[in-house]
């Protein structure tokens, strides 16, 4: 896991004034809206007996602990505690973390880190969110698997006509190849442009209706922002329809990715529910081999074989290294800094470029 950026956290809908608990990267955050509707984010713990604050109140912009009453402000301060008499002083140590956040794309971006504010790498561009012609749908699913595999199987190509074969991925199948490509370097991230050829009517689903039965080309755009956004562009010429996600890591097994997906084609909001519908049997397909992986993190470069059509994941794992080898990397227990300290000993540039 990797510290010094910005994380969305939850979609900007599901934020109230009623105190909501996010869990990400092996913490726990409570999230709740002012009274002018700003968001507000500390460690869900309470600095007396570490009781959870999303299960307290708000209470002229502060939160009540549950348990004993204490009353932080939106800054993690300590403004009161009920059991002390009058005029009693509060413990200077009676705080707990808040953490800088933004509100933009409609999701809720929570800073982690420790870079100055001019220092902090930008929250990635999402054009798509200001476009009147792309029709946003959203959704989000579970997966039982750590988010460097997630997000590995977010960037490869190599998979569609397998996994998917059951879904969008059937006439693939018929020309599984995935020709060489060059892996772009972006701000903050990778993106490359593969094409695939004999794509052919898929089995079932929405997108049955807007591929023809003939051979066509799908012409597709793959991108990766750190530290966990993976955004899939597909153009197929009779529309287009984009796909972002954000892989939230929650633990070392456990990843949640909150999407949108975005379509110029068939945008009846009456149609959602059919997307919708596909995306989670797509995804499904996606998790059953995601959580089958072994080892669950990602391992050392030479203990795994490749070939070139890993160019973008390998790309991703340099890219991840680079970070790490920055002292970016969050040891929060034993198995992520082993596995964080094995990437920096014995990682093989040379194997990953052949």
């Amino acid at each position: 896991m990797l510290k010094n950026f910005w994380y969305a956290c939850e979609f900007s809908a599901a934020v109230s004034n009623k105190p909501k608990q996010i869990v990400m990267l092996n913490q726990r955050f409570v999230l709740y809206r002012n009274s002018q509707g700003q968001v507000v984010a500390l460690k869900n713990q309470c600095s007396h007996r570490g009781a959870a604050l999303s299960m307290g109140w708000l209470e002229d912009d502060c939160i009540r602990c549950p348990y004993h009453g204490w009353k932080f402000q939106s800054d993690g301060q300590c403004i009161e505690i009920p059991s002390n008499e009058p005029g009693k002083p509060i413990p200077t140590k009676a705080t707990i973390n808040s953490y800088s956040v933004q509100e933009k794309y409609g999701f809720i971006w929570l800073f982690y880190g420790d870079l100055l504010e001019e220092e902090r790498p930008p929250i990635p561009p999402l054009p798509e969110y200001e476009d009147s012609t792309m029709h946003p749908i959203y959704l989000e699913y579970e997966m039982k698997a750590n988010y460097t595999r997630v997000i590995e199987n977010a960037l490869d190509p190599a998979h569609l006509y397998a996994v998917h074969a059951n879904s969008f991925g059937a006439g693939f199948a018929q020309d599984p190849t995935v020709e060489d490509y060059i892996v772009q370097d972006e701000d903050w991230g990778i993106s490359t442009k593969i094409t695939y050829k004999n794509y052919t009517k898929p089995k079932n689903g929405v997108f049955k209706s807007f591929f023809r039965p003939a051979r066509t080309q799908l012409n597709a755009t793959t991108s990766f922002y750190l530290p966990n956004i993976t955004k899939i562009e597909s153009d197929f010429g009779r529309g287009k329809m984009i796909n972002y996600a954000v892989h939230i890591p929650v633990d070392d097994n456990t990843t949640i990715s909150k999407r949108i997906q975005f379509r110029n084609f068939f945008t009846y909001s009456w149609a959602d529910s059919l997307f919708v519908k596909f995306h989670h049997k797509v995804g499904l397909e996606d998790r059953v081999v995601t959580e089958s992986q072994y080892p669950k993190f990602i391992p050392d470069m030479l203990t795994e074989v490749h070939v070139p059509a890993d160019a973008l994941t390998l790309a991703y794992r340099r890219l991840r290294h680079k970070y790490l080898s920055l002292g970016w990397g969050l040891k929060l227990n034993q198995s992520e800094s082993k596995n964080s300290n094995q990437e920096q000993t014995r990682l093989s540039y040379a194997s990953l470029k052949k």
